[in-house]
Parts: structure tokens; C-alpha cells; sequence
């Protein structure tokens, strides 16, 4: 074939030695060939630049004795080196973890390729092995490890975080799902052991005594019934600390506890405590009690961090501790304004008259609950009985303008009938206290006939009605003159009722605390009830009305009575 213009012919085994040569130099891995005696007898400029050897001083280095002597062998194991002896079989062979010693003595990490030489060189069983530093590489690996074993260390201790932050919130929550203190101390150290300690005890103290309230042991039944302090004697050194806490010390810290001298075992010698960490009870300068934590022979001292994780109990029972004592006091704050706002009754001549007030007993609410009863001027006696809605002061307050208003109005207007007077109430609170709560009440009037019987005339404003029990027993609902709670339309007409009240008679006005549940309908409460009343109507009425709060009513709810009895002659 003839060749075109500006070209020349070049021999084909010529160009691809060329070719060849400048891709052998132009590579940027190490790559050189031994001969079966293991001398170099090629090698291309990078490796030479990576063993640190000048150009053309690699050629005839024995790779077996220089390159990767056996000494370095020994320190770099468990690294492994190419030898032509590894591609005799005429397979390929390569590695990641090879060392190759610089010139200046250093060894070279390197991962590395061993091929066998091609039979027709005439150098024997020789090699070609191509080589790149690895040292990068495994910094970069080395700070991967770093990293990977920084990242589960951090894992771990996120997971400990998370399940000590967990069971801490198991512990509030044992101390204010319920607001019986010593209810929520037993549920509290049950979760004390064994992950803080082997025993745990509670003592409270309180008008200058203490008792022992809670205690439990890591092992079931090691604790016998009663052992709580009461029926064991107490080891000197555990009565001293705690002493000393109530009195306003720190924590205490006791070891090598030994047994009390004598046959008696003390509550510490039972539960087997070496240790022990005796701390405040404390908030706000208020020591509720201490806690006691111990620890056996066979378990691990305490330490700073169960110290401090022992610290941070106290406190949450400290802070559950403060929450039940302000409950009870708003409770009994609760009651006693409740009570201040009901009315004495009064003295009426062959009437018999009784109230009953009972607030809730699982809340700290001021009820809007109330009851009145008063005298006007002809000798007529008037009985009321009405709930706000709402639970708080504002309640109590606005029952205390209803009351209020009620009597003004009552005693201004004697010749108008129950359901004026509900109406006026209506129309006069929704001008001078304008409010969104709604409000029920009975406006009841006793007066006597020409004859001496007592006649009643009565107005429902969205209340339970009246229940009427005769003397032999017949309980009817007086279910007329029913109209709408006050404050939804206060200039509606409210009707009247009228009816003659038997010799004998007990008429009860009653809150929907004592008919209604959230365990059963209020037609199943009203029925109940009027058989109550029927078969305890031969009773007082006082003893009558605090059987029937105490047998029927609600105890999350106030519960107010008001009964009248005429005379039975």
C-alpha cells in the first residue's frame, strides 16, 4: 500500500514499541521487573520517584535483599511482600498491605499487582510488579476507625442519656400520677432498685416525729411484711445520719456499716448494707424527709455519677413531695372558703331544717355549689339551692353574687312568686355581671295556710328537681315549673308551681353531684335516689342528708343538700 502525501512508512512492531515505552514512562504507578534472581531489571521514572531512587539507579537493585529485606518483614507483620516465587504458577497475585523500603531506608506503604514475566524476555521466572503508595489511603482508613469508634462511643452514651433520662421521667411520673403522697413513695422506690441501689428507704418527717414510709428491696421478699423501720430496730449509724438530715444537714455518706452488737438484726444488717447515701428531702428551704440509698458487699461502691444521679432523685421527690403538700393546703383553702360562703340556717318553729356540703374529694376546685336559707318578714321561709358552672374562684365568686342578689331581691319583693323573683335575678346579674358561665338554682317558699298546713311554691331555673318523700314512704320528683338556667335569656318568663306539703313530708333540694356519675346515667342516679331517700326518710335530716351524699354521690364532684321537714301533727 502506498503511502499518501506527508506520510511516511513505520514499521509495526517499531510503533507499538514507542507506544509502549512512553506509556511505561508516562504511568503514574510504580511499576518494575525482577528477574528470577529478584534484580531489577526494569522499572519505570514513578517508581523510581516513589522509592526515592535517582533515575537509572534502580536498575540492578536486588528487590529480595533491598526493596523489602526480611528485617523489614518482622516489622511491618502482618504485611506481606510480592516475590517472584508467588506468580511461578503463572497466576496473577496482589495486595493491599505491602511495605517496599525507600532508599533512605524508610519503608513505603504500598498495595501492590505481581504478574509473571512473559517466557520470551529470556530473564526466567521472573515478575512485573506494579505498586502505588497506600499511605494516604491508610491515614484516611485509620481516621475512619477514629471516627467510626468516636461515633459508638457517642451512640453509647446518647443511648445511657436517653435510658437515664427515660427512667427519671418513669420516677416523676410515679410521684404525680397520684396525689397521695405514700402512694406515690411506695411506686417510687420499687423503681429505686436495683438500677440505683439494693434498698431503698423513705422517711418523712413532720410535727417534730418521722416515720417510715416506703421501703423496698432489690431482691422479693427479703423484706418482710411490716419491715419498714417499725418492727426492726433501726442501726445506730443510719438513725444518726438521717437525724441529721431532718435537722437540715447534707447528704451523709456511711461505709463498712457492720451489725448492731446483740442476737437483734437491724434493717440495715437484714438487707445486707455496706453502704450507704443518706440525702435531704429538701425544696425551698422545707425538709420533707430523707432518702436512703445502700448498696451490698457484692455490688460497686457509689460513685460521682450515681451520686449525682442519686442528687437528682431527691430532688424530683422533693418537687412531688411540695406538689402534694400545696394540694392538700389549696384543698383545705377549697373547702373552708366553700364553707365560709354557705349560710346558717334558720330557726323555724315545728320545722325541722338541715343542709350537707361535701367538696370533691380528688380536686383542688372551689365548687360553685350553694345552698340558702332565709326568713322574710310574714314568717315565710325561703330555700335555694343553685350551681355555677365552673370549678375555680371565679365560680365561688359569682355563686357569692347570686346568693347575694337572690336575698336582696327576695326580701324587696316578698309578694311576687318564685319565678318573678328568678326572672329579676336573671335580668339584674346579666346587667351588673355580665359573664359566658351559665348558672342553675330552686327558688322554694314555705309559707303556712289559714289552716296550718304548709303549702310550697317553687321555680326551676335548669336544676334536678325537688324530690318530695312523704311519711309513709311515697318519693315523688316535683317536676313542675321547669324553665332554663339563668344567664341564657334573662328577660324569659319563669313559671311557678304550687303544691300542699303533707304532715310529715321531707322535701330535698339537691346538686347534680349527687345524681350524676361518670359511671352511670342521671335518670339511673335520680331513681336511686328517691328509693334512698323512701327508705331512710324515718332518719334526722341531717343524719338523712350525709347517708345519702355518702352512699350515692359522686366523690370527684361537690355534693350539696338542703332538706325541710314539716311538722307531723
Amino acid at each position: 500500500m502506498e503511502s499518501g502525501p506527508g506520510e511516511r512508512d513505520v514499521p509495526a512492531a517499531d510503533v507499538d514499541a514507542a507506544l509502549l515505552t512512553a506509556l511505561f514512562a508516562a504511568v503514574d504507578v510504580g511499576v518494575y521487573a525482577v528477574d528470577d534472581e529478584g534484580t531489577v531489571i526494569a522499572c519505570n521514572p514513578a517508581a523510581e520517584q516513589l522509592l526515592g531512587y535517582p533515575p537509572g539507579t534502580l536498575i540492578g537493585v536486588n528487590a529480595h535483599r533491598t526493596l523489602h529485606p526480611p528485617a523489614l518483614d518482622r516489622a511491618t507483620t502482618p504485611l506481606h511482600r510480592p516475590y517472584p516465587d508467588d506468580t511461578a504458577s503463572g497466576k496473577r497475585t496482589s495486595g493491599d498491605r505491602a511495605a517496599l523500603l525507600r532508599a533512605d531506608g524508610t519503608p513505603l506503604q504500598v498495595s501492590w499487582t505481581a504478574a509473571p514475566l512473559p517466557t520470551a524476555t529470556e530473564h526466567g521466572e521472573g515478575a512485573v510488579v506494579v505498586f502505588h503508595d497506600a499511605t494516604a489511603q491508610r491515614v484516611r482508613e485509620g481516621r475512619r476507625a477514629e471516627r467510626y469508634a468516636h461515633s459508638e462511643t457517642m451512640r453509647e452514651q446518647a443511648e445511657y442519656d436517653l435510658a437515664e433520662t427515660t427512667w427519671l421521667g418513669e420516677l416523676t411520673l410515679a410521684m404525680t400520677s397520684t396525689l397521695n403522697a405514700d402512694e406515690a413513695l411506695h411506686r417510687l422506690v420499687r423503681q429505686l432498685v436495683p438500677r440505683l441501689a439494693d434498698t431503698a428507704l423513705i422517711d418523712l418527717a413532720g410535727g417534730g416525729t418521722q416515720r417510715r414510709v416506703a421501703a423496698a428491696h432489690h431482691a422479693a421478699g427479703l423484706l418482710p411484711t411490716g419491715l419498714s423501720g417499725e418492727l426492726l430496730s433501726e442501726h445506730p449509724a443510719h438513725q444518726a445520719a438521717v437525724a441529721r438530715v431532718v435537722r437540715g444537714g447534707g447528704t451523709q455518706y456511711l461505709e463498712n456499716l457492720a451489725a448492731t452488737a446483740g442476737d437483734e438484726a437491724d434493717l440495715l444488717d437484714v438487707a445486707d448494707a455496706r453502704e450507704a447515701l443518706v440525702l435531704p428531702l429538701r425544696l425551698h428551704g422545707t425538709t420533707f424527709g430523707a432518702l436512703t440509698l445502700t448498696r451490698a458487699p457484692a455490688s460497686p461502691p457509689f460513685n460521682e455519677a450515681d451520686r449525682a444521679l442519686a442528687e437528682e432523685v431527691s430532688r424530683r421527690i422533693s418537687l412531688g413531695l411540695d406538689n402534694a403538700r400545696l394540694h392538700a393546703a389549696q384543698v383545705d383553702i377549697a373547702a373552708a372558703l366553700q364553707r365560709a360562703l354557705l349560710t346558717d340556717l334558720p330557726e323555724v318553729p315545728g320545722i325541722e331544717l338541715a343542709a350537707h356540703y361535701r367538696p370533691a374529694q380528688h380536686a383542688a376546685e372551689v365548687g360553685g355549689d350553694w345552698y340558702d336559707a332565709f326568713l322574710l318578714d310574714e314568717g315565710d321561709l325561703v330555700v335555694v339551692i343553685g350551681d355555677v358552672t365552673g370549678h375555680d374562684i371565679q365560680a365561688a365568686t359569682r355563686m357569692s353574687e347570686l346568693r347575694s342578689m337572690l336575698r336582696a331581691l327576695a326580701v324587696d319583693r316578698p309578694e311576687e312568686t318564685p319565678g318573678q323573683i328568678l326572672r329579676r335575678l336573671d335580668t339584674a346579674q346579666a346587667r351588673l355581671t355580665p359573664a359566658p358561665d351559665s348558672a342553675t338554682a330552686i327558688f322554694a317558699r314555705l309559707y303556712q295556710s289559714a289552716s296550718g298546713a304548709w303549702d310550697t311554691a317553687w321555680s326551676v331555673a335548669g336544676h334536678p328537681p325537688p324530690l318530695l318523700i312523704t311519711k309513709g314512704g311515697a318519693a315523688t320528683y316535683l317536676t313542675g315549673a321547669h324553665s332554663m338556667l339563668l344567664g341564657l335569656r334573662p328577660t324569659a318568663e319563669r313559671p311557678t308551681a304550687h303544691t300542699r306539703l303533707p304532715n310529715g313530708a321531707t322535701l330535698l333540694l339537691y346538686t347534680d353531684g349527687l345524681v350524676e356519675s361518670r359511671t352511670r346515667s342521671i335518670d339511673d342516679g335520680m331513681t336511686r335516689l328517691r328509693q334512698h331517700a323512701a327508705t331512710h326518710r324515718h332518719l334526722p335530716l341531717d343524719e338523712l342528708c350525709a347517708k345519702l351524699a355518702e352512699h350515692l354521690g359522686d366523690t370527684r364532684d361537690d355534693i350539696t343538700l338542703i332538706a325541710v321537714r314539716t311538722p307531723t301533727g
